[in-house]
């Protein structure tokens, strides 16, 4: 027997950390998988194709509907807490990773930003589609009340020229629209002074201050990126 996804979410609640639990969380409701050590799966290719632009498992919504059915327990109190804290949507475990950073309170480390959209749609106006071809694009993290969009580059020093001019056009036609595209990469997320500019960047777009507190802080925030794997580095 194989647990359901969201049974599963329950069960691990019992036991992982909260970053950890939400790393979870986000690849059940999202559209790609981790990949497991000493596993072969084969050509680069054939694992991007086994590990990325899957179907969802399970949603926040499904997820919070096998919660209505847990009541009493010690694990549903827990588990209801994370449920805020957690999208649907998400297409890589550095997007998840980089959503944490930005959108978990204060206190468990993060910069108390506004939760945004995965992967939403947007439509560029008649004119940029002219000049792009395209008539939708998507944006990884997009806010749309205020206008801002994150985009997650694990590749952007090693474009080919085409690629580097589609990025331009994008975030050309994104900003005829009046959406501020931020470009992120793995260095971004992997060094905690960029992930506080990104931060305090989509702070000034959304007219927020961050008001986080040091020590207390700073100590939160090295917990959250050590349980996300991203002190590695730094």
């Amino acid at each position: 027997m194989v647990s359901s996804p969201e049974l599963c979410f329950f069960q691990m609640s019992r036991v992982l950390s909260l970053p950890n639990l939400l790393e979870l969380g986000l690849e059940l409701c999202g559209s790609y998988a981790v990949s497991v050590p000493n596993i072969n799966y084969g050509s680069p290719e054939t694992m991007l194709k086994r590990l990325f632009n899957r179907p969802c498992l399970s949603s926040v919504e499904r997820l919070a509907s096998f919660l209505s059915q847990t009541e009493g327990t010690f694990a549903q109190r827990r588990f209801s807490s994370v449920l805020r804290y957690l999208a649907n949507n998400s297409a890589s475990p550095m997007e998840s990773k980089l959503f944490l950073l930005l959108t978990l309170p204060y206190k468990h480390g993060g910069y108390g930003l506004l939760k945004p959209k995965f992967n939403a749609t947007v439509k560029p106006a008649s004119t940029a589609r002219r000049v792009s071809g395209k008539n939708t694009y998507r944006c990884d993290l997009y806010w749309p009340d205020y206008d801002l969009a994150v985009e997650y580059d694990s590749k952007q020093h090693h474009l080919a020229p085409r690629e580097q001019t589609q990025d331009a056009t994008k975030r050309n036609s994104l900003a005829t629209l009046g959406v501020l595209l931020i470009t992120v990469t793995s260095a971004h997320i992997y060094s905690p002074m960029e992930t506080e500019r990104v931060a305090m960047q989509l702070a000034q777009g959304m007219e927020k201050r961050l008001q986080y507190r040091n020590p207390g802080f700073a100590k939160a925030h090295h917990e959250l990126r050590t349980a996300l794997d991203l002190e590695r580095f730094y």
